[in-house]
């Protein structure tokens, strides 16, 4: 391994652990400083003494002051343990792990259909400038770029799945079945609503500067070289346009990661999604620290994780940017 990539790799982990801390630290102030008590979240309508109210909160360790437990959060974390959530009594990470699979599976749904989708009209869009077409695309992606998620996530709930019956309400999986009689279709069928609302976060943006990249592409001197030697449009576009507009679509695209998982969560607390969004609400709702705190280190991994794959493809796509950060060294 050479010297200017250790140096690269040993960057990006500091960067990645102050982050980590810094996110963790945040979190931890504003959940402590909420006005939610989490031995009444924990208790719900239940009416207990107050020396059983005391045992809980010393079980649960919400008796110590916030230094010490964020304290003991980051000692625990050290070993390999993220605590064990207050809402679910299970721990951290097997309810990140159980709710992570249908998260991704939404996440890595949406993105692809906003990444093939947002390309797709972008490039229509910029072989077409100026005409109706484009004149459509760009009108259909400004009310894209305009519109919610829930408010988007409710209107499909209501056309699709109320009115036309397509699709169903929401849930990650058909009730009354147990989950070794839960096939891959019924998932399949239960995710496209919520992925077709949550792409829709990323196909505007993706669309738009797409079709500007390619426009100036197309105005570019080796584009009239081409033309001057006969290539036709589909030729130009297909050989030239879309490997240089290729490198700045996947910076948007990789760079949308953080909106996908902002936005998952609005999705599926609409959808009622049983994924990492929608744990996220919950422990924010119950003032569960452990369950919040480990959601939030996770997010930041998996977004981090999204960027240093973007850094490594672009690399991949375009070899100038390799050499040029290994002539920098």
């Amino acid at each position: 391994m050479n010297k200017g990539l250790t140096d690269y790799l040993s960057s990006t982990l500091v960067r990645m652990i102050t982050l980590l801390i810094a996110v963790s630290l945040i979190s931890f102030i504003l959940v402590v400083s909420s006005p939610i008590d989490p031995v009444d979240a924990y208790l719900g309508d239940i009416n207990v003494s107050e020396e059983q109210r005391e045992n809980i909160a010393e079980y649960w360790g919400l008796n110590k002051s916030p230094v010490e437990r964020y304290i003991i959060w980051i000692g625990h974390i050290f070993q390999g343990d993220m605590g064990e959530s207050i809402t679910y009594r299970q721990p951290v990470l097997k309810i990140i792990g159980e709710r992570f699979q249908a998260s991704l599976a939404l996440m890595g749904l949406a993105w692809v259909l906003s990444g093939v989708l947002g390309f797709a009209l972008g490039v229509i869009a910029g072989a077409n400038k100026d005409s109706w077409l484009d004149r459509g695309i760009k009108t259909f992606c400004l009310i894209l770029a305009s519109t919610p998620v829930f408010w988007l996530g409710l209107l499909m709930l209501m056309v699709f799945a109320i009115q036309l019956q397509w699709f169903p309400l929401g849930l990650g999986a058909p009730i009354g079945k147990l989950s070794y009689e839960i096939t891959w279709a019924d998932r399949l069928y239960h995710l496209i609503l919520p992925a077709v609302t949550l792409s829709v976060t990323g196909v505007a943006g993706i669309a738009l500067h797409t079709r500007q990249k390619l426009i100036d592409v197309l105005k570019s001197e080796y584009i009239l070289f081409a033309k001057a030697r006969g290539e036709k449009p589909r030729e130009i576009i297909w050989r030239h346009g879309l490997r240089n507009i290729a490198l700045p679509g996947i910076t948007l695209q990789f760079a949308s990661i953080s909106e996908l998982f902002g936005g998952s969560i609005l999705a599926e607390k609409v959808f009622s999604y049983p994924g990492l969004g929608n744990a996220a609400t919950v422990a924010g709702l119950k003032g569960d620290v452990p369950l919040l705190l480990g959601i939030a280190s996770f997010s930041i991994l998996f977004v981090f994780t999204g960027n240093f794959m973007a850094n490594v493809i672009y690399g991949i796509v375009d070899p100038q940017i390799r050499e040029g950060g290994s002539h920098g060294k």
